[in-house]
């Protein structure tokens, strides 16, 4: 039996990895069991992977400002927005091991504008929804509105900058037509074994 394919454009074995990306791509899957799907899809274009990693990881893995729940919250909200399977899919299950929170992800990414969040939430899946869909009609009333519900500058512009680089991700997971891990779909939802 073949396996699904994980793009449209085919993909990287890790062991095919250039070196430096074979070393911390190899990080991530020694930690979560498995390889992303993302990283052998754009391991097809190295120098593209480095950078997607590298402003991928100055956002997300920040202990500056939002927490990293914070910062997932924001990528399933607007990845849901933009229709992505694999991101709400593969950041989703990340959500819910951040929050402990098995149902947090499906409820934010099949209706972010309706599910019930905390004040601070609210205002980060808010502005990140209206980066995502209406960037142009931005104002500084929507920025004042984060500011009163807490949000720093600095916050305020992660969210902005979170949702930019998962909208880029959105559309090159559409463009490849990128298939989740199946390891993502009960990551979070059940006792780790």
């Amino acid at each position: 039996m073949t396996s699904p394919q994980v793009s449209r454009f085919g993909h990287v074995e890790l062991e095919d990895f250039p070196e430096d990306l074979r070393v911390r791509v190899g990080a991530v899957s020694e930690k979560s069991g498995f390889v992303p799907n993302v990283f052998r899809a754009l391991a097809r274009r190295p120098a593209e992977l480095r950078a997607f990693l590298d402003y991928h990881d100055a956002l997300m893995d920040s202990d500056d400002g939002l927490s990293r729940a914070e910062r997932e919250l924001v990528v399933v909200a607007t990845s849901g927005a933009n229709h992505c399977t694999y991101c709400v899919v593969a950041h989703g299950a990340i959500l819910r091991v951040r929050t402990k929170d098995a149902e947090i992800a499906d409820l934010v990414a099949s209706n972010p504008w309706g599910v019930e969040l905390s004040t601070r939430e609210r205002a980060i899946v808010d502005l990140a929804l209206m980066i995502a869909t209406d960037s142009a009609s931005l104002t500084d009333a929507e920025l004042d509105d984060a500011r009163a519900a807490g949000l720093s500058d600095d916050e305020i512009w992660d969210v902005g900058a979170i949702t930019a680089l998962f909208a880029m991700s959105n559309r090159l997971a559409h463009l490849t037509a990128l298939r989740p891990n199946p390891e993502f779909f009960l990551m979070g939802r059940l006792p780790r074994s």
